[in-house]
């Protein structure tokens, strides 16, 4: 093994190759030890539509966070990646991709239009694939999986037609959302809405007779050749005596009935409606209730049909304006009330969404969203962190309709019904026996397939098969909570349905990347970012490092290029340390570094900050530890950056120099020990969130791979209050000299007399025994350590726990400046006793907690109030030279 790491971080040449090496290890795969307990994820499947963006570089990190985190702790893990055929959203991208070309779908024929569809979904699928290995997602290959592949094509026909043998799915002519553009319907969560302005068209109805005109308004007169009826509320006395009478329909010059229906609203407007069953979902209803004709006006491209007369092949919004003109010219046009008003779009295509009459399958939701409900309330439940997103997954499961999972497409799941000329329809898994059945050509819902994803990847409906009897129900998911609907609902319903068990055990919810104002990033607004150009730029596992540390669960997060290159710099900061360490290692093994160890634990060798940052190590693995468990990568990021760059680099390393440069040989080789193991367990803790930079390192102090290597776990041998409390003292007093020098311009290198006033015996030992760190890292020309100095009136002062600082500096120190300063302290001392207090005073707080925390407030609390009292001493008695 190589000792010695390159002068300077480069995180591409680190990180070259790397995967690849991993990848022929098989280190990726489970690890088949049946002792060990199953830890599984599944990836949520990336669209073959394009490039990763930095969302689901997000959403890949942190689940490789989780599952190289629980592979290091031996678990059996599997982290089962796939893709997604994403029927609109592919089709779309390959039919304008035609476009360019001027061929349509329908100048290829479905056979040929899919063949190019497959050769995109290679293309991106491999692309897709690159980005996976420059991020360094730890998945195993071997079980990839895509949603048009056989083994979930076949869980995708059992579901449809176990579902339609129990009446959940069936087939019917509804209003539904229409998508132009796609040709296709969508569900009520595929339509975004967006506020747009349009306008109320008031036009008059004349009744039959002549005697009178009933006015009414609409937002889309172009759907007026669609009328069937007028209604009125039955107990709206305007009305009463109309009900029954017919008016003329403009243009068109054909009678049309007035109804008596509650859907008018008299406070709404004139109280008249008109009814268009076949283009609104209200006036569906009003249709169904009075047995009204449904009159379709549009093409499926939202061009006007034979219905709409001269308006023919008319787009709907020319077809608009036109009939805005011609009502005018017919003087039957009243007024145009401009608004703004809310309207569906698709989320997609992005094209205004048309309510439309259509024939298509459903799926009934009642029962299968009571048992996602009731479940929640057992222990098989699914827990969503943070917690409140339980809240909203049950409120849309409360609210949810029938969903539509028909789609005009030929990309997708074929829906498995076939039709016969006699009006037959056979549903089956495979295609009927006999001649004359014809399949449905529309294929299922994207999200239909999407949803069977945790367990039609582990081999169901084969219920004996190997991975889905190991690993099912899976153990997290982790997901955007943008498609809590789309995707973790209905994984959760079908589950229940066709397992008897939830999909997987926890739910972590990440919100949205946002840019550095905070916007959504998009293609329209010009501020996307492209993960692998900032990885080409920082590496990595700077980005990884950036994105487990961005927020907490469920927040969005900003990037910056700032913060980019903070993470850049603490990696830097790493390699650095690392180097230091290799570079003193003296050809000293980890093997035997860890026996040494041993040794500074129990007693037997080493000094105090041997034992101090063993301690600290050891808090640092457990809050690490217990972080991770909670999902908050980003608290347990900050434990680990302030160990890594505080604790260790800036203090340990350099209070290590004191014997380092010593000649106590037995003592070089104890510390050396202390700094290689630290170093071990500081890589083991990084490698989930910085999986290259910790495989190099680590590959210079030990064989194997970092990947399979043991997590570590809280040493109960390390735990030793009293170095800990004695070094923290002596950091505070060398920090506190460090600070006086600095307010009065003192040089580190100029020795001065220092005088430490203890009233603290223990203290006043610890400091004697360790007088030779005071005097490397302060500097004194004279220094003194008692209970019962004589201070002199003009010093600059200093409160630690236990004891006081005096620097006698009188031709330095002004007096004002220096009560200023002090009266600062005062304040700093006061705002935390406030703190603490209001602690203490919190009755919940003092029951609930476990009493060595609120033991520790305590304990806080005198040591603060000390420090008052010191402060508040000092101030009077500087008060008495200035007054």
């Amino acid at each position: 093994m190589s000792k010695e790491l390159s002068p300077k971080y480069n995180p591409a040449k680190v990180e070259a190759g790397r995967y690849q090496t991993w990848l022929d290890q098989d280190v990726f795969k489970p690890s088949g030890d049946a002792e060990a307990k199953p830890y599984s994820i599944v990836i949520p499947p990336p669209n073959v539509t394009g490039k990763l963006h930095l969302g689901h570089a997000w959403d890949t990190t942190l689940q490789d966070i989780i599952i190289r985190q629980k592979r290091m702790q031996g678990f059996d893990t599997l982290w089962l990646p796939g893709m997604d055929h994403a029927g609109i959203a592919t089709q779309a991208k390959v039919e304008e991709r035609l476009r360019e070309q001027g061929v349509t779908r329908y100048d290829l024929g479905r056979e040929k239009f899919l063949d190019k569809v497959w050769e995109w979904k290679d293309e991106y699928a491999s692309t897709i694939k690159e980005q996976w290995g420059k991020m360094g997602i730890s998945v195993d290959y071997s079980r990839e999986r895509f949603t048009l592949d056989e083994g979930l094509s076949k869980a995708v026909r059992k579901v449809f037609v176990e579902l339609y043998k129990k009446g959940w799915i069936y087939r019917g002519e509804f209003i539904i959302n229409w998508d132009p553009a796609a040709r296709t319907a969508l569900s009520d969560i595929e339509v975004i809405h967006k506020d747009v302005d349009g306008a109320f068209y008031h036009m008059t109805y004349m009744l039959e007779d002549g005697s009178q005109g009933l006015q009414v308004a609409t937002t889309r007169p172009e759907t007026m050749f669609g009328d069937v009826a007028v209604a009125v509320n039955p107990e709206d006395p305007r009305y009463k005596d109309l009900i029954g009478k017919n008016v003329i329909l403009p243009i068109v010059n054909k009678p049309i009935p007035i109804v008596a229906d509650e859907h008018a609203d008299p406070e709404f407007g004139t109280g008249v409606v008109k009814i268009t069953p076949a283009h609104d979902p209200n006036d569906f209803e009003v249709g169904q209730r009075h047995n009204l004709p449904q009159v379709n006006v549009m093409n499926d491209d939202g061009t006007m049909n034979e219905l709409a007369g001269e308006f023919v092949g008319m787009d709907r919004f020319e077809a608009r304006k036109a009939t805005v003109k011609k009502l005018e010219e017919l003087g039957a046009l009243v007024k145009i009330e401009n608004r703004v008003h809310s309207v569906g779009h698709s989320e997609r295509t992005g094209v205004m969404v048309e309510p439309r009459l259509s024939t298509q399958w459903f799926v009934k939701m009642d029962e299968l969203a009571k048992n996602a409900i009731a479940n929640q309330a057992t222990e098989d439940r699914v827990d969503f962190y943070p917690p409140r997103f339980n809240d909203t997954f049950l409120q849309w499961m409360e609210n949810v309709h029938d969903w539509v999972i028909s789609r005009q497409l030929w990309w997708g799941h074929q829906i498995p019904a076939w039709y016969n000329e006699a009006g037959d329809i056979y549903v089956g898994e495979e295609a009927p026996a006999g001649d004359g059945w014809v399949q449905d050509e529309d294929v299922l819902d994207t999200w239909f397939s999407s949803a069977l994803w945790p367990f039609s990847t582990m081999g169901w409906p084969d219920e004996e098969a190997a991975d889905f009897k190991r690993y099912f129900p899976t153990s997290t998911l982790v997901t955007g909570y943008d498609i809590i609907f789309f995707w973790v609902s209905r994984m959760i319903f079908q589950s229940l349905e066709f397992t008897g068990r939830q999909p997987f055990k926890n739910v972590l919810i990440h919100g949205l990347i946002r840019d550095e104002q905070g916007r959504k990033m998009s293609k329209s607004l010009g501020n996307g970012i492209d993960p692998m150009d900032v990885i080409d730029q920082y590496g990595a596992d700077a980005l990884r490092w950036f994105l487990s540390n961005g927020s907490a669960p469920g927040q969005d997060v900003r990037f910056s290029y700032e913060k980019m290159d903070a993470s850049w710099n603490f990696i830097n900061k790493i390699w650095n340390i690392s180097r230091y360490i290799l570079m003193n290692n003296e050809g000293l093994t980890l093997e035997a570094a860890r026996d040494n160890v041993a040794k500074v634990a129990a007693g037997q060798a080493g000094n105090v900050t041997d034992r101090w940052i063993l301690h600290n190590l050891n808090e640092t693995i457990a809050k690490v530890t217990e972080n991770f468990d909670k999902f908050e990568f980003g608290v347990a990021g900050h434990i680990l950056y302030n160990f890594i760059w505080d604790e260790f680099a800036d203090w340990y390393v350099e209070l290590t120099k004191e014997v380092l440069y010593s000649d106590n040989e037995a003592e070089k080789v104890i510390t050396r020990s202390v700094l290689l193991y630290t170093l071990d367990q500081i890589l083991r803790l990084l490698h989930p969130i910085m999986p290259f930079v910790t495989e190099e390192i680590f590959g210079q102090i030990s064989e194997g791979s970092i990947v399979v290597a043991t997590y570590p776990v809280v040493n109960p041998a390390f735990e030793n209050a009293e170095a800990h409390k004695g070094v923290e003292s002596l950091k505070d007093l060398i920090r506190s000299v460090r600070n006086a020098r600095s307010e009065v311009n003192v040089a580190p290198s100029k020795p001065i007399t220092i005088l430490i006033k203890t009233a603290d015996s223990e203290l006043e030992a610890f400091f004697k025994a360790n007088v030779n760190y005071i005097r490397r890292f302060t500097n004194p020309e004279k220094l003194e350590i008692a209970s019962d100095l004589t201070v002199p009136e003009l010093a600059m002062s200093a409160v630690i726990t236990g004891a006081e600082i005096f620097l006698p500096l009188a031709d330095l120190l002004n007096v004002e400046e220096e009560l200023e300063r002090l009266n600062k302290e005062l304040a700093k001392w006061q705002k935390e006793l406030d703190m603490v207090g209001k602690k203490l005073s919190n009755e919940r707080f003092v029951a609930n907690a476990k009493p060595e925390i609120v033991q520790k407030e305590k304990d806080k609390q005198a040591d603060y109030q000390a420090k008052y009292d010191a402060t508040v001493a000092r101030i009077e008695e500087m008060r008495k030279l200035v007054s």
